[in-house]
Order: C-alpha cells, then sequence, then structure tokens
C-alpha cells in the first residue's frame, strides 16, 4: 500500500488543523492505520493509532483529548484532527500502515507516508 500524507502547515498556538493520508490499493480496509510525527532533532514518536475496523483508537498522552484520529474505508483515507494546537506539537507528521500491528512502535509498522509539516507558532 502507498500511502500520501497531507493537510500541514502553519498554524497559531490554539488553532486547527487536519490532515489527511490517502492509500493506494483495494485492501487499506485491511489496514490498521497510525500516524506518528517528528520533531527536528528528536526520534519519531508516536501520536494516535486506528484499527482496521475503525473500532479501537490509541492516543498518546501528549494529545489525548486534542487529537482525534478517524478513517473512512470507502474513501480509503485516515485523519487526524488536531484542536488546541501547542508549538510542541510543531513536527512532519507522518501515517503509517500495518495489517497486524496498532500500537506505538516505529519499527513495527511496514509502510509509510512521505509526511506533511504542521508548525504552531507561538
Amino acid at each position: 500500500v502507498q500511502l500520501q500524507a497531507c493537510g500541514g502547515g502553519l498554524v497559531q498556538t490554539g488553532g486547527s488543523l487536519r490532515l489527511s493520508c490517502a492509500a493506494s490499493g483495494r485492501t487499506f480496509s485491511q489496514y490498521n492505520m497510525g500516524w506518528f510525527r517528528q520533531a527536528p532533532g528528536k526520534d519519531r514518536e508516536f501520536v494516535s493509532s486506528i484499527s482496521w475496523t475503525g473500532g479501537r483508537t490509541y492516543y498518546a498522552d501528549s494529545v489525548k483529548g486534542r487529537f482525534t484520529i478517524s478513517r473512512d474505508n470507502a474513501k480509503n483515507t485516515v485523519y487526524l484532527q488536531m484542536n488546541n494546537l501547542k508549538p510542541e506539537d510543531t513536527a512532519v507528521y507522518y501515517c503509517a500502515a500495518d495489517r497486524s500491528y496498532f500500537g506505538v512502535s516505529v519499527s513495527a509498522y511496514d509502510y509509510w507516508g512521505q509526511g506533511t509539516q504542521v508548525t504552531v507558532s507561538s
């Protein structure tokens, strides 16, 4: 599966953005999906994930209550709605897919998108 993330941009503190990740292929609905981010000089970190049915979601503590992950299997797309953004949310955001894994480990996901930059100004 090939992934294409978009929707990043520059926003002020407290603002919102919605990231999208479009997947190619007819088997998108069979993949668990995750969002990760990487700030300059830091390791890539888990943000959120959603099961292939959409019935289970998981969030990093740092974004819980502010970010919402969702998916539309008919459109082969996963979303990350980001509200109340903070400067520490500034990073390149990546989407990832895996058929069997649903968790926080970067190395466990088989497929990755190219990333979209999110910058939150103070």
